[in-house]
């Protein structure tokens, strides 16, 4: 396909990279070419257009001719980006939501009758989490009969002298200052920030980990497909240890905007190679478990079970061995929202969450993941107390 990538920070510029390499066309649009060359790569072939996200004719223009619209830049601008693709017939693709209009609902599926029209389709929330956590729910979902509960959990660390966020500082303090999303009782609820610590077990070397209620974009879409009573997302780590730190402190508020010594700007791959060399960056991890709690009708009566899936993605050091300099996130999104492309179902028209896309496409997206040096372990055992053996099977 001919494929137009409008943000070319640490994720966008990996994945173009990746699309160019399964064989796609592909050129990239960024408001500022040269910092999108730096993380591209002065050697790279990909094209950079100055394109600024806000100019609807501007995207148009910069991707004339693509059949495939991808945004890698802030989700904000996703309805922009998707009304540039229905102007040019393109099918579109985008990482996740941005949840203004209405919290509980994602802001894309408003295009699902124009996108039907044009008989394209629009892929949302294709990264690492939102994207790939959504496929291990519903691939869960679908050895029960019945969904009680579903509790998804993140792990974010970075082991550096200095305050490196894996995320763009526009989104690490979005959510920063957001109101989680929570699913109760079969009702949306806007919960507290911060709030229902909790000590949850990651897999060895990451062990047990405080994790709180956060921000994430699964929540507004899995409850409208897969029937539950309750959901809700918490992550864990030293940054966002450091995040519940200064939100205690009253440091953390809309109206005082990023303050960049807390919210640094995305370091390029040359600067990450530097911190490294300096010693300043020893290593960094992401991790991701998806929990889903249900029953399996059987002939004499249910049988209540935990499925639960974690996905642990390459360390800092094991990303450094395969020759690449970027963070643990940006190499998780970009790899999977690549996956996603590339079982792109050209076939289908409307909007898309992970979720709701084919079995088969769901399954090669996991399995071509597992190829990208990211371990996915699936447990599945009757509902028991934390200090009991779960039988353990791989996916």
């Amino acid at each position: 396909m001919r494929i137009f990538v409008l943000g070319a920070g640490a994720t966008g510029s990996l994945l173009a990279e990746l699309l160019q390499r399964q064989g796609h066309t592909v050129w990239c649009g960024d408001r500022d070419p040269a910092r999108a060359r730096r993380f591209l790569g002065e050697k790279s072939p990909i094209a950079i257009a100055e394109v600024n996200a806000r100019n609807l004719r501007g995207i148009v223009r910069a991707a004339q001719d693509c059949q495939l619209i991808v945004n890698a830049s802030a989700s904000v601008f996703n309805q922009i980006v998707m009304r540039a693709a229905l102007r040019l017939r393109a099918h579109y693709v985008d990482l996740s939501s941005h949840l203004t209009r209405n919290p509980f609902k994602a802001e894309q599926f408003t295009y699902t009758k124009r996108f039907e029209e044009k008989k394209r389709a629009a892929l949302i929330n294709t990264g690492a989490a939102p994207g790939l956590t959504n496929l291990l729910v519903k691939r869960a979902a679908e050895m029960l009969d019945e969904v009680h509960s579903v509790h998804i959990r993140l792990y974010e660390s970075t082991e550096s002298d200095d305050p490196i966020s894996q995320w763009s500082p526009e989104v690490s303090f979005d959510e920063a200052i957001s109101n989680p999303r929570i699913y109760r009782g079969g009702k949306f609820l806007m919960a507290k920030r911060f709030a229902e610590l909790e000590k949850f077990r990651f897999p060895d070397p990451i062990g047990n980990a405080n994790v709180v209620l956060a921000a994430q974009d699964e929540v507004a879409t899995l409850p409208y497909n897969i029937p539950m009573k309750d959901m809700d997302v918490k992550i864990g780590g030293n940054e966002f240890d450091r995040l519940r730190r200064w939100y205690k402190q009253g440091k953390l508020t809309k109206s005082r905007g990023i303050v960049r010594n807390r919210f640094p700007a995305t370091s390029s791959p040359r600067v990450i190679a530097n911190l490294i060399r300096k010693g300043v960056l020893q290593n960094a991890r992401f991790s991701a478990a998806a929990l889903v709690y249900g029953a399996k009708r059987g002939i004499k009566e249910d049988e209540h079970l935990l499925i639960r899936t974690d996905a642990i993605f390459p360390t800092l050091y094991q990303i450094r061995r395969q020759g690449l300099f970027t963070t643990p996130v940006a190499y998780a999104t970009a790899h999977v929202a690549a996956l996603f492309i590339k079982y792109f179902p050209r076939h289908l028209a409307g909007v898309f969450s992970p979720e709701m896309l084919p079995v088969e496409m769901r399954r090669d997206i996991i399995a071509g993941i597992r190829a990208h040096s990211v371990k996915i372990t699936h447990k599945k055992g009757p509902i028991k107390h934390e200090d009991e053996d779960e039988a353990q099977e791989e996916l």
